[in-house]
């Protein structure tokens, strides 16, 4: 007994290939919770994806920028990652294929790009991007100190100028005391001899 589409017309089973074909090719789907994703130095990001498919799918993550290219780590859902040596201590990877970055660094801005293959070969893969930005704020707190310690320094210099003035006016009026009684002395003693003189 021959299958029910084999009696069709020909144009039927034209359609009925296309349709196949049309739900073999769509059989994988990845939803993207956000892209792109942008997050600070030493800081993390996560690449959430939800995977739809048959089978249990190979998942492979990549890296690509302008200077470099490479892999990040890959693995069949429910099993162990191979994380690329690169990453190591870096990298987690989670059981619905998403992925998560820790301890991000400038360089790590770039495509980051999911390729799932179903056991029958078919694949399908998203692109992400993510950019790392610089933490402004700790450049500020290094301003600030720098600042406080540029005042504290010259308040420090301010002070010792101001001492050292006080020391000097100190030592200058003691000296001009000193001075004083031998200027009187010599000056009454013409006098006292004026007046003890018997003529």
């Amino acid at each position: 007994m021959r299958p029910a589409w084999i009696h069709c017309s020909q144009n039927t089973q034209i359609l009925y290939l296309i349709f196949c074909l049309c739900h073999y090719t769509q059989a994988i789907s990845i939803q993207v919770s956000r892209s792109p994703i942008t997050a600070p130095v030493q800081g993390s990001a996560l690449f959430s994806v939800d995977i739809t498919c048959t089978g249990t799918p190979e998942i492979r993550w990549m890296f690509s920028s302008v200077s470099r290219q490479q892999s990040i780590a890959a693995w069949m859902l429910g099993c162990t990652a191979n994380v690329t040596e690169t990453y190591e201590g870096r990298v987690q990877t989670h059981p619905n294929g998403s992925l998560t970055i820790t301890d991000l660094r400038l360089q790590d801005s770039g495509y980051y790009t999911i390729t799932v293959t179903e056991p029958s070969g078919s694949s399908k893969d998203v692109c992400m991007v993510l950019t790392v930005t610089e933490v402004l704020y700790e450049d500020i707190q290094y301003f600030i100190v720098f600042i406080i310690v540029l005042g504290t320094l010259a308040a420090f210099l301010m002070l010792c100028m101001w001492l050292l003035n006080k020391l000097h006016n100190t030592i200058k009026t003691c000296r001009q005391q000193r001075r004083l009684p031998e200027h009187s002395e010599t000056e009454l003693q013409p006098l006292g001899q004026r007046r003890t003189d018997p003529r």
